[in-house]
């Protein structure tokens, strides 16, 4: 494109996030303050809309940018502004630990960003892969027990095992100690081996109902290490994207949003994709058939542990035209400071 041309989709793309509506030549002519009548600016945005960088919905409607183009725009149009103290201060203040708990600074964190950016604020706590620092049984009734495990950073995640009716307190007892002195200062996934290798060979000290107890535990765990569990999501502030609807496609287009974010597994996946780049992800429309119907943009970004370990990712879920000169330094912001409170 020449200087023309980008200042003309420039100009497009600012009027669809600013309003959602498509923008005329007439319009446009104004608004460059250029020496270019309305049929020259008309000509750019068909030779535009030839390489698929815009669209019209009706034949005499002004343009609108396609998925193609916004990605063109956030790639390389795209210059992200700055937050502003008050929000910076906001994003800070929200994310202190102040004794809450991992899942409390996670829910108050996406909270927060869904009010900032005026989306849907979403979050993805990975399966436990810290160190833990404590393992307990504890019964909850005849042939059920939850297991509590605590890791370094204090993330807690119980699991609900089966075990033989009848079992005496002191299995449990017996089971918890045992775990804990190879447990505790390693994963899950780096000690596990060795403990079904123990159990298998026979060397563990344990009578034969509190091995029953482990491997019970260990089963579970091994699944959830293996299996396509991909960790907890938290989405929060949907009914931010019912506030913008102007037409009947919009509400069709959130109905299928709502969809979207019903089926979980599918959304910790695409989240999955964040965890393993740098720095900030934007997945725009159709680029992710997830939210190809939905016509929506995630902006995402992982946040690290001080091992520079990514332990999760943090973002929103909004329409295509959501602001993402504010957005993406919002949610880089919001990640770097929910990393420092992981710990």
């Amino acid at each position: 494109m020449n200087d023309r041309s980008r200042e003309i989709f420039r100009l497009v793309v600012d009027a669809y996030v600013e309003t959602g509506e498509p923008i005329g030549s007439r319009t446009l002519s104004r608004k460059l303050g250029m020496d270019l009548s309305p049929a020259t600016i008309r000509n750019v945005m068909a030779d535009l809309e030839d390489m698929g960088l815009l669209f019209a919905k009706h034949t005499s409607a002004g343009r609108l940018p396609t998925d193609v183009g916004l990605r063109l725009y956030v790639n390389g149009l795209l210059e992200h502004g700055n937050l502003s103290k008050d929000e910076r201060s906001q994003i800070k203040a929200q994310c202190a630990a102040g004794g809450k708990s991992m899942p409390q600074l996670l829910e108050e964190a996406t909270g927060m960003l869904s009010g900032l950016s005026q989306c849907a604020g979403l979050v993805v706590a990975p399966k436990l892969s810290e160190p833990l620092k404590h393992i307990e049984f504890v019964s909850l009734a005849p042939g059920r027990a939850l297991v509590v495990l605590v890791s370094d950073s204090g993330s807690v995640e119980n699991r609900v095992v089966d075990i033989p009716l009848g079992l005496p307190p002191s299995a449990l007892v017996e089971a918890s100690n045992f775990l804990a002195a190879r447990l505790i200062g390693r994963t899950l996934e780096e000690a596990i081996q060795e403990i079904q290798t123990e159990l298998k060979e026979h060397q563990a000290m344990l009578d034969q109902v509190s091995q029953k107890v482990v491997e019970l535990g260990l089963a579970t765990w091994a699944e959830d290490i293996n299996g396509s569990s991909n960790g907890a999501l938290i989405v929060r502030g949907q009914a931010q994207l019912l506030e913008d609807i102007n037409a009947l496609e919009d509400l069709e287009r959130v109905r299928h949003l709502f969809s979207a974010l019903e089926k979980r597994e599918s959304l910790v996946r695409l989240l999955e994709m964040t965890k393993t780049a740098e720095g900030v992800q934007i997945f725009i429309g159709s680029e992710n058939e997830l939210f190809a119907q939905a016509g929506c943009s995630v902006v995402m970004a992982p946040y690290k542990n001080t091992r520079q370990q990514v332990v999760g990712a943090i973002g929103v879920i909004g329409p295509t035209r959501i602001d993402y000169a504010r957005i993406i330094p919002m949610v880089d912001y919001t990640a770097k400071i929910l990393g420092r409170m992981v710990g």
